[in-house]
Parts: C-alpha cells; structure tokens; sequence
C-alpha cells in the first residue's frame, strides 16, 4: 500500500497485554515496537479496561452501565461509564510521561477500538434486546462512535506528536453474519445481519476513522472463516489475520484474500503465539505460515516485505510479562527478516 504511514518490516501489537500497570505496559510497547506502537490495553483491571468498556468510553451522548447480563444503555454516564472514561486517560497519561522518558516520539501510532457490529452486538438496550437489532440504535451508535473517534484520534495525535492509525476489532462480526449471536437471556440467538448491512454501518464508520487520520483504516478478525471480501468491500486499508488459520481456508476465501493483496491492501499476519509455546519457535518456524501462504497465492515473497506487518496472533492478555517482551522482540525480527530474508529462506 503507497499510502500506508508505516514502514516496510514493521511490526506491531495486536492491543492486549497482561497486567494492571499502564506506566510498564507503555514502556514495553515504546520499546519493542518503534516502528507502530499502540496504545496498550490491560482487560485485567476489569470492568471498563475490557474492549467495551474501552469503546463505549468514547461514545458521545451515550453511556453505558454493567448490569447482570452485560454492558446496558444507561440513562446518564455512571459509575460504570465514568470507570472506563478514567482508565482511558491514565492509559494516554502513561503514554505520554513514556515519550516524555524516551525523549523522541514515534513517527505513528495505532489505537485499537471495537468494530461497530462487536460493540452493538456487546451492550443491551433498555428493554434487554442487543443494540444491533434495532435499526435506529444501530443508527445513533455509529454516529455516536464516529464522533466520539474523531475526539479521541485528535486527543493521541495531541498527546503522542504522531500520525495516527485506527484499527477496528470486530470478533463478533462472523457470529453476527452467521446468525448465532446468543439472546441476552441465552434462550435464542439474534436474527442474521444481512451482508450489505453489515458492509454499510461498517463502511461509515472506517470512513470516519480514514477522514480522522488520514490513514488507511486496519480491521481485525482472528475467526478462522473471516469475512475477507466484506471487509474490503467496507474500505479496510489493511486486515489483521491470523495467519496460522488461514491454511484451512476455502477457496473462495483464498480468492478474496489474494484479490485484496492484489489490490494493495496491507496484510497484518499473526505469527507469533499469544502465550508462550512449549518449545519456543525459530524465526524460519515463525515465519512458515506466512510463506505459505504467499507461495499458495502466487505472489512472491517480497510482498512480505512491502505488504504486511508482522504481529502476535492475537492479543497478549493471557501471556506472561516474560514471554510479551520475547513475543514482541520475535515480531520486530520478522518484520525486519521479511525485509531482509536470511539465504536459508
């Protein structure tokens, strides 16, 4: 992608990482990423520190309460909301006071926030139906998020002194598709959201993001059968995959995943274990999936190098604070590998 603010070889994280301390989450991050660091999330801390919590702290106009059940619409911004717009600050504090120590800001920088049909697919109406089934909440929620992401790029570029990237997470979308989003009450499952309404809401919200930051938009899916051409379709600059199920795929979705990389969109790949493995990978181990997979496409290994960022295979909530640092150090070395290939590849 000619466009993409990241360099070639980089890496970064995919968001979440283990512990309660923001200050050393930063720091690691700064330290192992250069090239795209994020703002670290710690779903640890609990309510309002999980990818919710996180991104229904943004939203304007609206607010959010924990009931039994889940996150539900309150009627004014609570304790609940209030927790989750607090930790959001101290996370950009740590961020900064961490630039601030290292005495150079980086030239980009991603922020991870939920995808729209993840988060309406999370949080309860009043009357206990999910967000995503009543078509004038899905309307409110997206204008509501665009805003509230407009606010928030502005206040990491402020903060960070550098270009800014979005990347939306959208783990539910698949179950969302599929029609297999369980009732609030566990007693059924939410109708299926027809494809072109989940390109179009989806669409209007990665418009916003690009119009924020100028920057290609990346979308995250780590379900094995990802809606590759949706995504596309929807305007994603780049997808964050995971590349260790992308052996299995069918063909049509190798079709639309070759036909994306054709077409200039980055590829973020997993590669490296979000916990630690029993036998540590070599880097040729490492970066197998990704070979593979650009062999059984047809494109040669350089679209490595100038089409993809390396990251974990997914979130690093579960790892060890040991194994977050071998973890990030192994994806910096496959970044810069993919640029430079030792001769055994």
């Amino acid at each position: 992608m000619t466009n993409a603010p990241w360099p070639h070889g980089a890496a970064t994280g995919i968001g979440s990482l283990p512990g309660d301390d923001p200050a050393e989450a930063a720091t690691v991050v700064l330290g192992e990423l250069p090239d795209l660091p994020h703002l670290p999330e710690l779903p640890a801390r609990g309510l309002g520190a999980d990818m919710i919590g996180r991104t229904a702290a943004l939203l304007v106009d609206l607010a959010v309460e924990l009931v039994p059940s889940g996150y539900r619409v309150a009627a004014h911004p609570g304790r609940d909301h209030r927790r989750g717009v607090d930790l959001l600050r101290w996370d950009l504090d740590a961020v900064e006071d961490a630039i601030g120590r290292a005495g150079e800001a980086p030239a980009v920088f991603k922020v991870q926030v939920a995808g729209p049909w993840t988060l309406m697919a999370g949080v309860e109406l009043h009357r206990g139906h999910r967000v995503l089934t009543d078509l004038g909440a899905r309307r409110e929620f997206g204008e509501s998020l665009a805003e509230g992401l407009a606010l928030h790029v502005a206040e990491v570029r402020k903060r960070t002194g550098a270009e800014v990237v979005v990347q939306f997470d959208e783990p539910s979308l698949p179950t969302v598709l599929a029609g297999a989003l369980p009732t609030p009450s566990g007693y059924g499952t939410v109708p299926s959201v027809p494809i072109h309404d989940a390109r179009d809401v989806l669409s209007k919200l990665i418009d916003a993001a690009r119009a924020a930051t100028g920057n290609p938009v990346i979308v995250h899916c780590c379900a094995p059968r990802p809606p590759i051409g949706l995504l596309r379709e929807a305007g994603a600059g780049a997808l964050a995959l995971d590349a260790a199920l992308l052996d299995g795929i069918p063909a049509s979705l190798s079709d639309d995943l070759g036909e994306a990389w054709d077409a200039g969109v980055s590829m973020f790949l997993g590669l490296v274990p979000g916990t630690e493995p029993r036998e540590r990978l070599s880097l040729r181990e490492a970066a197998e999936p990704a070979l593979r997979l650009v062999d059984r496409l047809g494109f040669p290994r350089s679209i490595l190098a100038s089409h993809t960022v390396v990251t974990p295979a997914c979130g690093l909530a579960g790892a060890s604070a040991g194994w977050v640092r071998a973890a990030l150090k192994q994806v910096r070395d496959l970044g810069k590998a993919f640029v430079e290939p030792p001769e055994s590849w």
